[in-house]
């Protein structure tokens, strides 16, 4: 029996990478908003479903279809990065409202969808509105518990922006390495650095699907001894 995954936001698909290894009986629904991404995704996972839809939207209208859904909604507003820069007067950056999709769509899988979700986002420069669990440099809202380590890579290699190396080339060639991934192909609008610097760490990714398949799988088989 398959087991069928929703991947909101899906990018590049950086939590999914690692998923095949964990199971031959996934079926991964994707749901990307740019076009191009969607492409790319379709690309490096063929036998994912790819939908390009407004991820919030698609939530609210299939959720009941899924069994393990995975969100990552937009980071920027809720990044410290972008605090700094906003709160510095002498920056033309101009502060904005936090993006409350993260936390409608914690809300909402909290108290509506049966099965087991995780919500991924950044640390954010206040206090989370609602409480969630710490690793490395992300947050997580589940409803299963997360070991203290979901094995999440140190990433090195980065080089910062300066007069000298003003695009940050040697950047990307780091990302790239780090995600497994040439991300020069991408030929849409956004630019490539911050994709890929939003992706999730795959081995993050695997751990915690792995955690969640797993307590499928023993709800399932104690479902099974009462019959």
């Amino acid at each position: 029996m398959k087991t069928k995954i929703l991947n909101l936001y899906a990018c590049l698909g950086g939590n999914r990478y690692k998923w095949d290894e964990l199971s031959p009986d996934l079926e991964i629904t994707a749901v990307e908003l740019d076009p191009e991404l969607a492409r790319l995704y379709q690309e490096r996972f063929p036998n994912d479903i790819v939908i390009i839809a407004d991820a919030h939207q698609y939530l609210l209208d299939h959720y009941k279809e899924f069994d393990i859904i995975w969100s990552s909604p937009p980071c920027p507003t809720h990044s410290r990065a972008r605090f700094w820069f906003s709160s510095n007067y002498e920056t033309n950056l101009d502060p904005v409202y936090p993006d409350m999709t993260l936390y409608q769509e914690i809300i909402f899988l909290d108290n509506f969808f049966k099965g087991k979700y995780c919500v991924e986002n950044v640390i954010p420069y206040y206090e989370p509105l609602i409480p969630a669990k710490k690793r490395g440099r992300h947050l997580y809202w589940t409803n299963f518990p997360l070991s203290h380590s979901i094995n999440e890579r140190k990433f090195e290699g980065l080089a910062k922006r300066s007069k000298d190396n003003p695009f940050g080339e040697n950047e990307i060639n780091a990302l790239c390495r780090y995600h497994d991934y040439d991300f020069r192909q991408y030929e849409g609008n956004q630019r490539i650095d911050k994709i890929a610097r939003n992706l999730v760490d795959y081995e993050a990714g695997k751990t915690i699907l792995e955690t969640a398949l797993g307590i499928i799988r023993k709800s399932d088989v104690k479902q099974q001894e009462l019959f």
